[in-house]
This record gives structure tokens, C-alpha cells and sequence, in this order.
């Protein structure tokens, strides 16, 4: 499966910060994204039809009598291991999670565990995916986390990029002399230019394929570096 342009750009593009939220566990703040939000992510990017989740595994790990809050009422604690699959097209990715759950009554608690664990699981698949789906919070600097306005300037400066890019790609095929396609290519000017807009590591190899295939098509040779 290839993702279209769209999806690939929603990929790429950097987590919405009001969408993060943190929990304390063991003195550490901890950052996550809502399961919902997964699921409303995957029906944006891949459409509703377009993805499927799938329970592979489950298991209580633990389950005991405890007592719950301030007033010590007996009650329940439950824990349990989920393993879950995702698939969109042809790409399988799958996640592993644990879910917790406490109540008076053991069959709520169990409930509650086996919900979050499940939850945990699915969001772990997605992360595989990209930085809408919490990639961006496993990076300490979470460097693709950002709020609105920094995501609006982001979202301006991938348009330009992508332009840029059309743009390039149509003067390569408009060239029919190889050797002036190289010194194109090599010249500072361009050099300075595909910096300036930000082009990424693969943009600028496939720009340069698409100059080494069509300077091979010239029959000039191999293009510069």
C-alpha cells in the first residue's frame, strides 16, 4: 500500500499540544494522547472504511483484593496484558499494553482493566505511524509537539516546500541538454535554494533520482552529486 500525498503530509505533520495530557505515575509526569483521539485520527487520515483493529490477546495478570480510597472499602484491583493489531491496506503493525482496574465489585474492575488495556495496545500500533498518533511524545524534546500557531507556520512552510517541489520536478523534465541539467543541479544557487525551502533528506533524493533518470535519458552520463 502507498499512501496518497494527503496522508502522507497528515503523517508527517506535527501533534496538536491541546490534544496532549499528563498523568503522574511513580513522581514522573508522563504525556499521552486519548484513545478516541487515535480513533478520530485514524478515521481523518485513513477514512472509516480504510482501517481495522483486532484483539489478538489478552491476559489477567493480576487480580486481588484490596481496599479503595479514603474510607478503605474492600474492594478489587485487576490487571491485565492486551495485544492488538492494526491494519491499514496491507501494512499490519501491532501493539502491546497493560490496563489497571479497581472497584467494589471484581466483574467492573475487570472490565476496566481489560478496556484500558486494549486502549493502550491499539495506541501503541498507531504510534508506529507518525507523530498525530503520539510518536512525537517519545522524543524528550517533543520537538512535534506544537500549538496552533506554530502548527499554521509549520503547515505554510510544508505548502511551500511542496510547491517548490512540483515546481522542480517539471524544470527536470523540461530539460533536453544533460550536461546543463547536471550543472543545474550542482549549481550553488540550487544547492541554496533546496535549503531555503527545507527540503527533506528524502525529497532531495528523489529529486536527484528523478535528475540521474533523465540525464541517463539525455545519455550524459551520471549526474553530479
Amino acid at each position: 500500500m502507498t499512501f496518497n500525498d494527503d496522508q502522507k503530509a497528515s503523517l508527517g505533520a506535527p501533534l496538536n499540544r491541546a490534544q496532549v495530557k499528563a498523568r503522574k505515575q511513580g513522581g514522573r509526569t508522563f504525556s499521552y494522547i486519548e484513545g478516541w483521539h487515535v480513533i478520530a485520527e485514524a478515521n481523518r487520515i485513513f477514512g472509516f472504511d480504510g482501517w481495522q483493529r483486532e484483539t489478538i490477546e489478552t491476559k489477567c495478570v493480576t487480580e486481588a483484593a484490596r481496599e479503595i480510597g479514603e474510607n478503605k472499602a474492600p474492594g478489587f484491583g485487576v490487571t491485565y496484558n492486551a495485544k492488538v493489531r492494526v491494519t491499514v491496506g496491507d501494512i499490519v503493525r501491532e501493539g502491546c499494553g497493560t490496563g489497571h482496574g479497581i472497584d467494589r465489585d471484581l466483574g467492573l474492575a475487570h472490565e476496566s482493566a481489560l478496556k484500558e488495556a486494549e486502549t493502550d495496545a491499539m495506541k501503541r500500533a498507531f504510534m508506529t505511524f507518525g507523530n498525530p498518533f503520539g510518536l512525537a511524545l517519545y522524543d524528550k524534546e517533543q520537538a512535534n509537539v506544537m500549538d496552533e500557531s506554530e502548527m499554521r507556520l509549520a503547515a505554510e512552510v510544508a505548502a511551500k516546500r511542496q510547491s517548490f517541489l512540483e515546481h522542480y520536478k517539471a524544470s527536470i523534465e523540461g530539460y533536453t541538454d544533460a550536461e546543463k541539467l547536471k550543472a543545474f543541479w550542482s549549481s550553488d544557487g540550487q544547492k541554496a535554494a533546496r535549503r531555503a525551502y527545507q527540503l527533506l533528506p528524502d525529497d532531495v533524493e528523489m529529486l536527484k533520482g528523478l535528475v540521474v533518470a533523465k540525464v541517463a535519458k539525455l545519455g550524459g552520463g551520471n549526474a553530479a552529486s
